[in-house]
């Protein structure tokens, strides 16, 4: 109950926040948002033991879906979510499959080579992707909050309803996936897989469907930057940004869902919290790059404890459904 009670409190927070914050802290907050949903979808992945640098990936996938489907294909902004969604968690599920030979540091690499491999493929199929100068969205007819009047809201705050509308149902989604069947046979996977095997649990079944689960968030996520930011192109997904999902993830309470909002914060704000040091240039990436990669590091190094403290966390986390 007091979970529940926790999460009314946020979601009145989230509401009344635009009306005492300038336009610029809400685009700032909707970005926030976007974050918190692909760090949601990474949370459901390290629940089955798996651990992925690849995911700045699945939210490129889901960006160029809707900008695709924006420029080239007259759909309207908020339809393409859920197509990205899909389109990303189905990418998801086909990785998923070869990625049941890997586990821990070898899975991470792995992943991360799809986000190394991913710019350049951008860049090659330029006639479908707008290649390095990418896609530009604004303006266009589909963007629904573009402009000023749109049920009575700025487009700043159009974006940042949009986006945290869908991250509160997300999460919600989450909650009762971990929470159900599902995430305790996740749970029983990546504890002991020998003995989810013994009781019945296809393991192969849950860690791939664990992998789709986690890309449509990611995809999602995606949509929702592009749709905010109104342009992609390959610098839009740089390659850091699956280190800094990570990073997020796991420093947002080691996996766990309800630490999502603060491992979000962190990727969007670290670079500001950075700034405040002396002798540091806020202009340039280096000092919050090497927080992420020292962490990085770290996470490799420490990854079966970390997993150890995800599954003590998860294990009080989801006694409850909602």
């Amino acid at each position: 109950m007091r979970r529940l009670y926790a999460v009314g409190v946020t979601v009145l927070v989230l509401v009344l926040l635009p009306f005492v914050l300038s336009e610029f802290r809400t685009v700032q907050l909707a970005t926030v948002g976007a974050y918190f949903i692909a760090v949601l979808g990474l949370d459901v992945l390290l629940e089955s033991g798996q651990v992925s640098l690849g995911h700045g990936a699945f939210m490129a996938v889901g960006g160029y879906t809707t900008a695709i489907l924006m420029a080239n294909h007259g759909v309207q902004d908020v339809w393409t979510i859920p197509i990205a969604a899909g389109v990303a968690g189905g990418l998801g599920l086909l990785f998923g499959i070869p990625a049941l030979r890997l586990s821990g540091s070898y899975l991470a690499l792995a992943t991360f080579a799809i986000a190394i491999v991913l710019p350049t493929l951008l860049k090659k199929f330029d006639h479908f992707t707008g290649g390095s100068t990418g896609i530009t969205l604004f303006g266009r007819p589909t963007q629904t909050g573009h402009g000023t009047g749109y049920l009575g809201l700025t487009n700043n705050t159009w974006l940042y309803a949009l986006t945290w509308l869908v991250g509160v149902l997300v999460f919600l989604l989450a909650w009762w996936l971990l929470a159900s069947r599902f995430g305790r046979s996740l749970r029983a996977v990546r504890d002991s897989e020998l003995a989810a095997a013994a009781s019945g649990v296809n393991r192969s079944a849950y860690k791939v469907a664990a992998f789709g689960v986690s890309a449509a968030y990611a995809g999602a996520a995606g949509a929702l930057y592009a749709i905010n930011v109104a342009y992609v192109s390959p610098d839009t997904f740089p390659i850091q940004l699956s280190l800094f999902l990570l990073v997020g993830a796991v420093m947002g309470a080691f996996g766990s869902i309800w630490g999502a909002l603060a491992g979000a914060l962190l990727i969007q704000f670290l670079p500001d919290i950075v700034g405040v040091l002396p002798h540091v240039d806020t202009k340039q990436a280096g000092p919050a790059t090497f927080f992420y990669g020292a962490v990085l590091v770290a996470l490799i190094l420490l990854l079966p404890f970390v997993l150890r403290v995800a599954s003590s966390i998860a294990d009080r986390s989801y006694s409850r459904t909602p």
